[in-house]
């Protein structure tokens, strides 16, 4: 389906790829991961359009393949007044439309002949696509994202998840050879998200998905594209294998990786004892000894290992506030009532605690944003701060917070951060370089327009964070680093978020947003509402205790107990079986 050889290519003075390759194959539906930055999105367009681009390596697509996409962005503008099925059925309908005008024309005209040739075309452009079934096949489609009755509809009547959805089904209706989604999960609620899962699973063409959503890694593809480093390694399996391949890895790594640290030490104490001899005594022999031990000691260094896929660097994201409110109320929301075109959310009451840490949850569309939005703007007499809060907000809506215009170091530049040289330090405890300061924020990614929102908390001191899908385009390793920070944070924190796993690792209840109104549910409650509506029960109390499982492995890998994090990977090892 698609080859890639010895692939090199650069922009804006900075290597992306180094001669990487990999294919892909009829049918396989794989999952392309890289940490923020690292030139997924780029790649993609890349592919898509390589006849336009200046690269060294081969790029091999059959130039008569169909190539569907789906951006991570959203616009209804043009079709808002469509139906759903008018919509998903445009094309279908449109060649129906062009049989019924040439039946209309036969007869009549009296040149049959080009009419039926005419006829003979549209008709074989409609059975690529489907033919006649194309309705039942648009129904099922809709039955597995459960919106089977949303055929009636207008487009417009649709929250962002679902017709992001409708946008999927449209586009696999297509059957298109490769069909490329850039992050299709992005701010989709449980119930669409599992879904965009039952979408992905049930497709039979050839699949190439961005995405750093946990739970579709663990359960929607049998291939894994790893970008890192300007490198690219290919898995054939699941993401759930891979990661415990990199596990292995690396407990095997750092075990070698301390064997030539200590031999390194060892001959460098050689070397000085011998080096001190030389200087003492011009004995050739002694020399030679110094000099062969200098020899030795660099090719010790030079087979140092080196593991681009294995040793990446989560970002030091560090939350903590010095204004500290002990046992008081942070936040009280009494009889908000929340409205545009009509009521979203009416007689809204509820308190925060100075240390307590709280998800809104529902369904798109029901207002969390929105309630999020308002909470910050503070301009209702309902809402009520404690004196001595300080708050600050990381908007989805990253322009909301972020000016495009600055450089990133004119957005950081300023109360906490007074020198260029604090702001670098700051950066490199987020893996971003000093050249990265030059950079336009328009120009970044948006995993990397949410780092520079943390960041901007980060140095913030507030004692409370109001947080709106933070994990949104942040890769896998970021969302780790996120929840650490968040956990540890000694403030309060509400949050709006569909991330599952760092709702239940980080908060500790939730608000939930039903029926225009919300009502506060335990953790147990939570989980137990989301096994049984969402996800499997089983499956995410086995995702708990691998979690377990390897936060263990990485502390006896800190003490460099080797023997100990072999036996609990084998432990790791059985319970991925199970999943």
């Amino acid at each position: 389906m698609l080859k890639v050889n010895n692939l090199s290519y650069w922009h804006s003075q900075k290597d992306l790829y180094k001669e990487i390759s990999f294919s892909l194959e009829e049918g396989q539906h794989c999952a392309f991961i890289g940490i923020n930055g690292s030139g997924k999105s780029t790649l993609i367009d890349l592919l898509m359009n390589y006849k336009d681009y200046s690269y060294n390596g081969d790029i091999e697509i059959d130039p008569d393949a169909i190539i569907g996409y789906i951006s991570q962005f959203s616009n209804m503008d043009e079709i808002k007044d469509l139906t759903v099925f008018e919509y998903i059925a445009q094309d279908y309908l449109k060649l129906q439309k062009e049989l019924e005008n040439i039946c209309v024309e036969m007869e009549s005209s009296e040149e049959i002949e080009r009419l039926l040739e005419e006829y003979q075309v549209v008709s074989d452009a409609l059975d690529a696509l489907g033919g006649n079934d194309f309705e039942l096949d648009i129904n099922k489609r809709m039955n597995l994202a459960n919106i089977p009755n949303y055929q009636e509809l207008l487009v417009s009547e649709l929250s962002s998840g679902e017709f992001k959805l409708v946008k999927i089904i449209k586009e696999m209706m297509q059957t298109p050879d490769l069909l490329i989604m850039d992050e299709p999960d992005a701010f989709l609620d449980f119930e669409n998200l599992n879904s965009l899962r039952n979408l992905i699973n049930y497709y039979k063409g050839t699949l190439l998905v961005v995405t750093h959503n946990r739970y579709l890694l663990n359960n929607c593809f049998n291939k894994i594209l790893h970008l890192e480093n300007m490198l690219v390694q290919e898995f054939d399996g699941k993401y759930i294998d891979y990661k415990f391949s990199l596990l292995e890895k690396k407990i095997e790594l750092q075990e070698l990786a301390m064997k030539d640290q200590e031999e390194i030490e060892r001959n460098e104490i050689l070397l000085k004892k011998y080096q001190k001899a030389a200087s003492l005594n011009a004995e050739a022999a002694i020399g030679r000894h110094a000099t062969s031990r200098a020899k030795i000691l660099e090719r010790l260094e030079a087979r140092k290992i080196e593991a681009p896929f294995v040793y990446i660097k989560e970002p030091k994201i560090e939350l903590y506030t010095e204004n500290i409110i002990e046992d008081e109320i942070a936040l009280e929301v009494k009889d908000l009532e929340l409205s545009f075109d009509e009521i979203l959310l009416e007689n809204i009451s509820f308190a925060i605690g100075s240390k307590e840490k709280v998800a809104i949850v529902g369904a798109n569309g029901t207002g969390k944003t929105s309630l999020l939005r308002k909470l910050y703007k503070n301009d209702d007499n309902s809402i009520k701060y404690n004196e001595n809060i300080d708050f600050e907000y990381l908007s989805q809506v990253q322009g909301e917070i972020l000016d495009e215009k600055n450089t990133v170091f004119e957005e950081l530049a300023g109360n906490a951060l007074k020198t260029r040289e604090e702001i670098v330090e700051k950066l490199e405890k987020y893996n971003f370089k000093e050249e990265f300061l030059e950079q336009k924020i328009s120009s970044l990614s948006g995993g990397e327009k949410n780092l520079i929102q943390i960041i901007k908390m980060d140095i913030s001191n507030a004692n409370m964070l109001l947080l709106d899908e933070p994990t949104s385009h942040l890769d896998t390793y970021s969302q780790i680093a996120l929840e650490k920070a968040v956990e540890e944070y000694n403030g309060s924190v509400l949050m709006v978020s569909h991330d599952l796993y760092f709702i239940i690792n980080t908060m500790d209840y939730v608000l939930l947003i039903e029926d225009k109104s919300i009502r506060k549910i335990t953790m147990k409650k939570f989980k137990r509402l989301v096994y049984s509506k969402y996800f499997e029960r089983e499956t995410m109390e086995l995702e708990e205790k691998k979690k377990f499982a390897e936060t263990k492995i990485e502390l006896a890998l800190q003490d460099n107990d080797f023997e100990t994090a072999q036996v609990l990977a084998e432990e790791l090892g059985e319970i991925i079986k199970l999943i």
